[in-house]
């Protein structure tokens, strides 16, 4: 006897995930031919489900771009917000992890403990930098209800001391819902040397191919990643998550792209914020009578600068400006691509200009090499004019002066980092859904928040958000979908309520007011005031756009009623204790997370070993070390031994014509040799580093001595070392250096200083 199973028996249950095939009954025929077949089970995605694109752009302010009134052209955004929407109030945190974080779950950056970046995490809720279980990514929900899913570009969202080959991997991207990843782990990248992984596999590019540039490399793998899934499974829907390391620094665009924006900004930054304010009334995207608020006092007015002044900070926007539009330029081939390939019908588009307000990291005068900054080194202006034609090239590590980022945040006053104020964490966002979108070319001005995009992503995609992923129950989501706004201009504002908070800068939006808060300067040393002691502002932002007016001292019972309501958020999703530590919190001793080189004062790496990131390494910084490498050589050999990080900072001990050397060189400003007065004979012997740190404070010199077979050979002073971290994305190499070289004592092609001998080990060991 036949048993018939109909396709109803087959219903799929998406809010526990993943979904588990139905029971069937057990047959009792004993011939097959005479019994039917139960029909296929599999996951499925919902009738009809679109696929989306995610596209993120890295530290561009809401006045940078030309589809918000910008003046840096960027044609595929102008284009897309003419088939879509331009959303004018929305926002993120101020930070770069912590909006990633919210972004592709839908939760608060705290409820994912998320509080800084991965690099700056602590041992409180909050801030541990975990991702929890019960926080599911839009990948793994759209995965498991039938999506192809694949990330591009960059992550940092991985607890930094889990990018090792050790991981655990648990938390990369390609086990967090996406099935493939092609990018980088940490907060930035050399755009000509970048460290890429596929999946969990660091992949080797070529760096050596003068053309080759990682925004154009990351577009090519998602073009054919996106043709070969079309291509074999046409009726199957894909989430791809596009996020460029641009324009975070390195401001690093291609050659071709450099001189295009020559002269562009000679009239300064004040200029800037005045003529983009007057295109953004113009254009709808801010309402009349908008007013600039002042700068903040350490920006300088243009007109007070000097001739040499205005030069380089002029140069330093023009490097930015192109590196925008190559960005840009980048995403349009992704998008033509989709039109090639017939789907752009079936396909939500979402292009978020900016994961926070535009980067004051280069403070006043801007820098030659970002690393300066994490070191608490200072850059002087001189030395940025000498090396002026550097920038933007493989030659530099470069960032603009503090005073772009206040005019790329036009028309708020503050940038990245200040929580506090719309101009850290208000970004331009244009969505893009043929046949959903009522009016195309029109803007949206609903109040609407990171964590909205999963809940709208989820809505589109026809599917929950689940109760529960591989067994763990999930926590809520705490966004709210926006596609009521897609058809509606007028829908009421759905996201009511609003907290921000990163290293003390403190907000709280309800009802069309923000109550807020700047405790600590981005370019500040300390803190304005203690937590208890901060001033805090009130605006009426449904009546003053650009937070211009503080209403403070007139109306202190709304501002104690606001105060209150952060408090109550700031308990509810994880915010307390607040940590206002900034620099110190990149070692990870002082904040109080976890090391993988925890406790341990030795460590032996071997051949081969490559990109051990800084923060899965043995730290030698501000004490005594030692570097004990037991070789085989020939006559005259050399080559890279070990060399930690690279061109903008970093060590390095070596062979060079038969003699061991050592560079140390000190955030790109100086590179100290030390060189063996003899050289080493055929055959095996143990060299020895050893550094006999000053002390008395950190990042200072000491003395690095240099023994073969156990007899002294050289001796040199290194007058400055790093205080606290050779570099976010080049890390320890074992018998050559990759990426860009520590020392110009030899060369910066792999093939040009690969050790000429073998090493059988190498000894780090700290006291």
């Amino acid at each position: 006897m036949a048993i018939l199973l109909s396709a109803t028996a087959f219903a799929q249950d998406r809010t526990r995930l993943p979904m588990t095939p139905p029971d069937v009954p057990k047959f009792t025929e004993l011939d097959a031919r005479n019994a039917e077949a139960p029909p296929p089970w599999s996951v499925r995605a919902p009738e009809g489900a679109p696929n989306v694109v995610l596209v993120l752009i890295d530290d561009m302010g809401f006045g940078h771009s030309s589809a918000f009134g910008g003046p840096i052209p960027m044609q595929t955004a102008d284009a897309l917000a003419e088939e879509g929407l331009r959303f004018t109030r929305f926002h993120t945190t101020a930070l770069c992890s912590p909006t990633r974080a919210a972004l592709l779950t839908g939760r608060n950056h705290h409820s994912n403990n998320m509080g800084s970046i991965t690099e700056s995490a602590t041992a409180f809720p909050g801030n541990t930098g975990i991702i929890p279980e019960s926080s599911a990514t839009i990948a793994e929900v759209l995965k498991l209800n039938g999506y192809n899913t694949a990330q591009f570009g960059k992550n940092h969202e991985t607890a930094s001391w889990e990018v090792s080959n050790s991981g655990p991997f648990t938390r990369w991207p390609v086990y967090r819902g996406f099935e493939k990843f092609f990018g980088f782990m940490g907060g930035e990248t050399n755009q000509f040397y970048p460290a890429v992984y596929d999946g969990t596999t660091k992949v080797e590019v070529d760096s050596e191919d003068p053309d080759y540039h990682f925004t154009e490399d990351m577009t090519d793998q998602a073009i054919a990643w996106m043709k070969s899934q079309k291509s074999l499974t046409p009726d199957k829907p894909f989430f791809m998550y596009y996020a460029p390391g641009a324009t975070h620094a390195p401001h690093q665009p291609p050659a071709s792209y450099i001189d295009r924006f020559k002269g562009k900004f000679d009239d300064g930054w004040d200029a800037y914020r005045e003529t983009t304010l007057a295109r953004q009334i113009e254009m709808g995207i801010v309402p009349e009578g908008t007013q600039l608020p002042l700068k903040p006092e350490f920006i300088k007015d243009w007109d007070a600068l000097s001739d040499l002044e205005q030069e380089i900070f002029a140069r330093q926007m023009e490097i930015f400006a192109a590196f925008a539009e190559h960005t840009d330029d980048q995403v349009g081939r992704l998008y033509t691509a989709i039109e090639e390939l017939g789907i752009a019908e079936d396909t939500l588009f979402i292009y978020i200009l900016g994961d926070n307000g535009a980067s004051p990291e280069g403070v006043a005068n801007g820098l030659l090499n970002e690393n300066t900054y994490f070191n608490g080194v200072e850059e002087t202006l001189d030395e940025v004019a000498q090396q002026l034609d550097k920038l933007g090239t493989r030659e530099s590590f470069s960032h603009f002066a503090a005073g772009w980022a206040v005019a790329g945040g036009t028309p708020f006053k503050w940038t990245k980092r200040i929580a506090s104020n719309f101009g850290g964490t208000r970004n331009g966002m244009i969505v893009v859904w043929p046949g959903h979108v009522s009016q195309p070319d029109a803007v949206r001005d609903q109040f609407s928040h990171v964590i909205d995009i999963a809940p709208t992503i989820f809505e589109a995609a026809k599917v929950p958000a689940p109760e529960s992923v591989n067994g763990v129950k999930q926590k809520p989501i705490e966004g709210f979908s926006m596609i009521g706004t897609f058809s509606n201009p007028e829908a009421p504002e759905f996201h009511k309520t609003q907290y921000f908070e990163i290293v003390g800068n403190r907000a709280i939006y309800h009802d069309g007011w923000v109550a807020a808060t700047v405790h600590s300067e981005p370019w500040a040393d300390a803190p304005r005031a203690t937590l208890e002691n901060d001033t805090w502002e009130l605006y009426n932002v449904d009546e003053d756009f650009s937070e211009s007016n503080d209403l403070a001292a007139e109306q202190p019972e709304k501002l104690e009623e606001l105060k209150a309501l952060f408090m109550s958020e700031a308990e509810k999703y994880n915010v307390l204790p607040i940590d206002d530590r900034t620099i110190e919190r990149l070692d990870a001793k002082t904040a109080g997370r976890p090391s993988l080189m925890e406790g341990r004062k030795s460590l032996t790496v071997y051949d081969g070993m490559y990109r051990m990131m800084e923060n899965a390494f043995i730290d030698v910084k501000n004490q005594n070390s030692t570097y004990t490498a037991e070789v085989e050589v020939d006559e005259g050999a050399s080559g890279v031994i070990l060399a930690m990080a690279g061109k903008f900072g970093g060590y390095s001990l070596y062979m060079m014509d038969g003699k061991p050397a050592f560079t140390y060189n000190w955030v790109g400003k100086e590179q100290y040799d030390i060189v063996s007065e003899k050289g080493v004979p055929p055959g095996e012997h143990t060299l020895r580093f050893e550094f006999a740190y000053d002390g008395g404070g950190l990042g200072k010199g000491g003395t690095l001595s240099i023994f073969i077979d156990g007899e002294k050979t050289g001796e040199g002073r290194i007058e400055n070392t790093n205080a606290f971290m050779y570099s976010l994305d080049e890390g320890a190499d074992v018998g050559f250096d990759e990426g860009t070289n520590v020392s110009d004592n030899y060369g910066i092609a792999v093939h040009d200083n690969k050790f000429a001998g073998k090493i059988n080990f190498v000894r780090i060991d700290v006291e």
